[in-house]
């Protein structure tokens, strides 16, 4: 059983999301371009959450879903993305929490607890290594992609399928996403984590490149799932199996 929600942030944002019924529940922050339902739900989070009796909260980042989608890239940073999460955490009146993200929004997660650090208890973050992908491979090209096609996106980039995808999807704002691209890549990543914390790679996500690197600057622990991709990572059972128990839930799936 879930409810729809909305929160307001300090500058003004709506921000949609989903409240999952149970107790102590885990903040699951998605990545570019999706929504929190088509990450966390279609790919068995929430369900395996409550088969470990806990609850989870799963928002739309601005520019994502039912959020607010500014068009300015000055309305985008993985502070202010972390300060939208914070806003639903007061609406929902949570002191503390545990945080699941994956792609951009581990970033965001690891913002948060750059931000605030006592209002979290242990992050997982996955899908990331130390390289900002928006920014290696062009912000310029990648913009250019999300407005008038992807065929400016070398076929080799991993952003390649998803940017294709969007043709198709409908109701996306390309206009926020490419504001979002330029937002986020004009900011350094924040590459720190001050709480416990684990970092969740597949072996052949390009994506994760730097991810030992990124482990010792997190002071986390690595986990590298056999032949998965940035896609199918988050999918993963074997994601699901690492997570849950780092977060202290029973594992049943």
């Amino acid at each position: 059983m879930s409810t729809a929600r909305t929160a307001i942030t300090a500058d003004g944002m709506r921000i949609a999301y989903e409240r999952h019924a149970g107790d102590d529940p885990v903040l699951l922050v998605h990545g570019f371009a999706t929504t929190g339902a088509l990450t966390w739900e279609a790919t068995g989070w929430i369900r395996a959450l409550a088969e470990a009796g806990r609850g989870a909260i799963v928002p739309d980042l601005r520019g994502h879903g039912g959020s607010s989608a500014p068009h300015e890239p000055s309305a985008y940073s993985p502070q202010l993305l972390a300060g939208d999460l914070l806003a639903v955490l007061d609406a929902e009146g949570l002191d503390r929490v545990d945080v699941v993200g994956y792609s951009m929004g581990s970033w965001v997660t690891l913002a948060l607890v750059g931000i605030e650090p006592e209002r979290i208890h242990r992050v997982v973050v996955g899908g990331i290594g130390t390289v900002e992908q928006f920014a290696r491979w062009g912000v310029d090209a990648v913009r250019s992609a999300l407005l008038d096609g992807a065929e400016s996106v070398p076929p080799e980039s991993p952003l390649a399928p998803l940017l294709s995808s969007l043709r198709q999807a409908p109701g996306v704002d390309t206009t926020a996403l490419a504001a979002c691209v330029a937002g986020m890549a004009a900011h350094p990543l924040p590459l720190a984590s001050s709480v416990p914390t684990m970092l969740v790679v597949g072996d052949v996500d390009p994506v994760t490149e730097g991810r030992e690197e990124a482990a010792a600057a997190l002071g986390a622990e690595l986990v590298v799932l056999p032949r998965r991709n940035h896609v199918t990572t988050l999918s993963a059972r074997a994601f699901k199996q690492a997570a849950l128990p780092f977060l202290g839930a029973v594992v049943s799936v």
